[in-house]
């Protein structure tokens, strides 16, 4: 991860398990330019100022890739990983943030999930993520860390098509389009300082990693 300065780094990246609010817009103005929205700003300052010092310190500026898509329904999570770290975005926005508290992107989304007996990660990874609802595929979202089906999430990732629309996990599974104006749940992520260590721990809701400066 580059840490804004040129210098790549090897980091730790977190996303939060569970909504900091479950009913927020994106960017208050609908537009879809993450530098400017009123989420960003809520973020990087009330959210992260309420972290606690010792974790905060661990917390350093890393580049955000902000490249969007102009189609969802054929995009699987491998195809979003590219488009979001390539230029495609609506009139001038900018493909590249610095900044320390983000968004899971929709490529995130995609990767997390382990797969099932009757859809293997494999093929999770193979189907589009518009069309995580069907039933045929349902072991792709029921076995995604990232998916509730209590909530609908946003991502960082831009519609590049609309200057007002972002992409947002529906409470169904589907990766799809909104109006950044909208309330969805938000679930905030950050890069760690590179050389925050893991000392135990396995990673698990029942033996969480244990982290060290």
């Amino acid at each position: 991860i580059d840490n804004g300065s040129g210098t790549k780094e090897r980091r730790i990246k977190l996303i939060k398990a569970t909504p900091y609010n479950t009913s927020m817009a994106w960017d208050s103005n609908r537009k879809n330019d993450w530098s400017n929205a009123s989420l960003k700003k809520e973020l990087n300052g009330t959210y992260l100022d309420s972290i606690e010092s010792t974790s905060k310190s661990m917390i350093s500026d890393a580049i955000w890739n902000l490249g969007g898509s102009r189609t969802i329904n054929d995009i699987t999570a491998s195809m979003f990983y590219e488009r979001e770290r390539g230029t495609e975005v609506y009139s001038e926005r900018p493909t590249e943030w610095i900044g320390k508290i983000g968004l899971m992107y929709a490529s995130d989304y995609g990767y997390a999930t382990s797969g099932g007996s009757t859809t293997n990660r494999e093929a999770c990874l193979n189907k589009e993520l518009y069309n995580w609802d069907s039933s045929s595929v349902s072991d792709c979202k029921n076995n995604d860390w990232l998916y509730s089906s209590s909530y609908s999430q946003w991502t960082l990732t831009p519609y590049a098509s609309s200057s007002s629309n972002v992409l947002y996990v529906f409470s169904n599974g589907i990766l799809i389009n909104n109006n950044t104006h909208y309330p969805n749940g938000v679930f905030p992520a950050l890069y760690l300082n590179s050389n925050v260590k893991i000392i135990s721990g396995e990673g698990t809701e029942s033996n969480p990693f244990v982290l060290k400066l």
